[in-house]
Order: C-alpha cells, then structure tokens, then sequence
C-alpha cells in the first residue's frame, strides 16, 4: 500500500502568503433569520464572492504558483466540471501560461464560457462513459504540460485551507463547521486549519444524497468508488475522494453527512431570499445540512462554507421556481 505524506497546516500558510494580493479575503456574512431558525449563531464564509466565484482560485494559485520556469514554459492541463477549470484558467492567466482543461459535456454553460474566457483551451469529454482523469494524463504526457487534479494535491488542497483559516481569523473558535464536500479538496483543507485554529470544532463534510462516497468512505475505512451520481450539485459529481484528501478526512473530519437535491433548493432559496446571494447547489450543501440538523445546532457557535455561486441564470430560476419537496432530477 502507497504511503502519501500528508500536507500540514505550515503547507496552508505559506499558501496564504502565496495567494496574498491574487485572491480575495471573501466576507463573512450572518443572518437574523437564519440564527433564529437554528436557535444559534452562524457564520457564512463566503467564497461565491471569490475571484471566478468560487473558492477554487485559492488552490489552483497557490499550485501554479510553485512551477518552475519550464513548467510555466510547458503549461498546465487540469480535469473539471466548471469551478477548478475556471481557477486553472484564471491563474495561469495571472501567470502568463498556457492552460488546456477537460470539461464534461454537460458542464454548466456559464462555467465553460468562463474558463474559455481567460484563454483556456477547452476538451471537452462525456463524463457518464469517458475517464476524465485518464484524458488529463494523456494531454498531459502527449504535450509535456503538468496535471494539476482538482483536489487529490497537496498544494491545492492545502490553497483551499485558506478560507477555513480566514474564517477563524475573523470569527474565532466555533462549535460546528460545516463543508462541502465533492473530491475533498475544500474539506481536507478546512481539517488541517481546523485541527490547528479551533481544535475541538466538530467538522462535518456534506455531500449529495446520490453520491455518498465520502460517507461511505469515512465509515469504512477505505476509499469508496461509485458511478457518476446524478445530482444537480454538479460540483460534488465525483466518483471517490483522493488518496491525499482521505487520508486527512479520515483522521481528522468527524462525519460526513448528506443533503438531497431537494435541500439543496430549499437552501437556494434562502441564500438569494434571506441573504441576497446566488449559490450554486454544490456550495448550499452547508446550509442544508445545517438548516435539516437546526434541533442539535441549539446555541452554538457555526460555521458554514459557501463553496461557489456560478450557476446559469436560467438553471438558477428554474430551480428556485421549484417547489423543492416535489425536485425530481432527470437523468
């Protein structure tokens, strides 16, 4: 069995020093309703306010940041479905190299039309019957250019730590912390700031419904694959978490819960009623568990991590138009 040194809390702060005057301090913002509904208080970190929306830029920046010349020269090729496409493209923008991205065809079109928008090349493949990750290794040994997965890395995850630790900065010690949770990437790095900021918060990843692999995971002790799950939380589609991000996950994430799609418009719904705010399904994950847990949140302190907000403005509208008990999701 493969041995993989874990990254550090030291590796998510010399991220911040890195991603310092590229990324964006993104705001904390807080709810009286929302407090009233959980009978405590919480505090919403809010990435969807990140450059390219979505916390992705932080780990994608910090990665890129680290190539040597030669690989600056060469260029990167990455593998996603919207949010780390976008990060990669708008990095190596900044940075002045080429970037080449695999997206699923189905990706959101807004997302797509973003990454090819800060001068990516786009590959586009079907990610029911097609293995994204074996397209990126072989663009990436075809052409020279260096792979930088979307979670399973130590210097991506350990970028994304950064608004964990942001929010202890600002906020202080909490009781809960809840995170999305897709690969991993966000959620191992939120442990490892976590572990060292607010050592007895309780952190709970939160997935799909349809795609439970990281509770599985977590459970059993080993990595769980599944198939592609059907979910409108397009960013949480993925199939298993990553050697590096389990490895954190299981030692240091206390559980992994779940929210169905249905949820998921419900917490859209508050987020753009309540608070003003466009959140992709993927990034209400949080606020859905949070909002289906409210009875047992009595009196803490919680936090939540808003992972993104790009979504097309059409898909959005015909989702909170929904009534979200009677969601059905095709296939």
């Amino acid at each position: 069995m493969t041995t993989y040194p874990l990254p550090t809390y030291a590796d998510v702060e010399a991220a911040a020093a890195r991603i310092d005057g590229f990324a964006h301090r993104t705001p904390v913002h807080t709810s009286r309703t929302l407090n009233e509904l959980v009978g405590g208080e919480v505090f919403v970190k809010c990435e969807n306010f990140q450059r390219m929306g979505a916390f992705k830029f932080r780990g994608a920046f910090n990665a890129l940041s680290k190539f040597s010349p030669e690989q600056r020269t060469a260029g990167v090729v990455a593998f996603s479905s919207g949010n780390h496409a976008q990060g990669i493209a708008l990095s190596a923008k900044i940075l002045g190299m080429p970037a080449t991205i695999v997206m699923p065809h189905d990706a959101p079109a807004a997302k797509v039309a973003a990454t090819k928008g800060y001068g990516a090349n786009v590959v586009v493949y079907d990610r029911y019957c097609e293995d994204r990750e074996a397209i990126g290794k072989r663009l990436a040994d075809e052409q020279g250019l260096t792979l930088i997965p979307p979670y399973d890395h130590p210097d991506v995850l350990a970028g994304q730590g950064t608004a964990a630790k942001e929010l202890f900065e600002e906020v202080g010690a909490l009781d809960h912390l809840f995170v999305p949770l897709g690969g991993g990437g966000l959620l191992s790095g939120t442990a490892l700031s976590t572990r060292a900021l607010a050592p007895q918060c309780v952190l709970y990843g939160v997935e799909p419904e349809a795609g439970n692999d990281g509770q599985q995971s977590l459970r059993s002790g080993a990595i769980v694959h599944i198939d592609t799950p059907k979910t409108i939380a397009d960013g949480a589609q993925t199939q298993h978490l990553g050697h590096y991000t389990f490895g954190i996950i299981k030692r240091d994430v206390d559980d992994v819960l779940t929210a169905s799609d249905a949820e998921l418009v419900n917490a859209m719904k508050f987020f753009a009623a309540r608070m003003k705010m466009i959140v992709e399904p993927t990034g209400c994950l949080g606020l859905a568990a949070v909002l289906g847990a409210k009875g047992s949140l009595q009196g803490k302190r919680v936090g939540v991590i808003v992972s993104g907000g790009n979504i097309d403005l059409d898909r959005f509208c015909a989702l909170v138009a929904q009534d979200g008990a009677a969601l059905r999701v095709s296939g």
